[in-house]
């Protein structure tokens, strides 16, 4: 029987708040899955149809031990997504390819270890218009982990976190704090084989006196998205897929868009590679996927 392996961690799957919805949706469906760690060495990867990365999360940590582990999976079996956008899209430095398609991206200034941190941190303010305030991160991270938002005055605060974060020997992206954020929140748009499938709306997680909130339940809330913005997501999916060379589209991803100065959309973050779906804040996203799962066990099973 074949049978689909939904990847997580041996730290994340308590935190993952998606899994137990997707488990029953493909029950319900009879969609075979297995829940196996990525880190668990006692895993036999090549008994499984496909491999589904799911809640990986804490390669953040390990990222090169991370990309061996996805070779050596799709060496002897189908990773989904697949090795390529797992390389790309596990480090941010993607947005600039984004942004060199013509994808609209929050204006985004990457610090190299090596570089020295207030001129880049000066070249960054001197080209977005003196920044009121900017957010500083690093480019392999995942939520709000190390991520700081300064005021665009604070030179010394910034520039601190930003060489502690290169003598880590971790690269840095820098971007402007925008109102919108404050004010209507970011939207995280979930699309399954190109097709939308819901959205949520996450509220400011960095609050301006230095606080990062997580992003628990209280700061997520189901909301359809808006015509421009399913738009531009399907757009920046297309894009990707191109640069990617890619045969088919994603099977799964999720596009973070903010609203600019100007009330258009913007790419913040792009997530396809282990990303949370929100699958309790909307109805009927973990059934799409199961069913979007069991087409891909049943496209093999027929040959196609």
């Amino acid at each position: 029987m074949h049978v689909i392996a939904l990847a997580t961690s041996v730290t994340d799957l308590k935190n993952d708040d998606d899994m137990p919805l997707l488990l029953a949706a493909c029950e319900e469906l009879g969609v075979p899955t297995e829940v196996c760690a990525w880190d668990d060495p006692g895993v036999d990867w090549s008994r499984y149809a496909h491999v589904v990365l799911r809640s990986t999360w804490n390669y953040i940590e390990c990222r090169e031990e991370f990309l061996a582990w996805a070779e050596r999976v799709a060496a002897t079996t189908n990773l989904v997504n697949p090795l390529s956008v797992v390389r790309w899209a596990s480090d941010k430095h993607y947005l600039a390819d984004l942004a060199a398609r013509g994808v609209p991206v929050v204006p985004s200034r990457f610090v190299e270890p090596g570089e020295d941190a207030r001129a880049a941190l000066r070249d960054f303010l001197a080209t977005n218009g003196q920044a009121a305030e900017l957010v500083v991160k690093p480019t392999v991270g995942s939520y709000s982990k190390n991520v700081k938002r300064f005021a665009g005055t604070a030179e010394d605060e910034a520039t601190e976190h930003i060489v502690r974060l290169l003598e880590q020997n971790r690269s840095v992206i820098l971007q402007p704090y925008l109102s919108s954020v404050d004010q209507v929140g970011e939207t995280n748009l979930t699309y399954f084989d190109r097709v939308y499938s819901h959205a949520i709306r996450k509220s400011a997680l960095l609050m301006s006196d230095g606080t990062v909130n997580g992003p628990t339940p209280d700061f997520r809330a189901a909301r359809v998205a808006d015509a421009d913005e399913q738009a531009v997501a399907l757009a920046i999916l297309d894009a990707t897929a191109d640069h990617l060379g890619l045969g088919r589209p994603l099977l799964y991803g999720r596009v973070d868009l903010i609203r600019g100065n100007d009330g258009r959309p913007m790419l913040l973050e792009l997530d396809i590679c282990e990303p949370s779906l929100s699958f309790p804040f909307c109805d009927g996203g973990a059934m799409r996927f199961a069913r979007v799962l069991g087409q891909l066990l049943q496209s093999q099973e027929s040959g196609a």
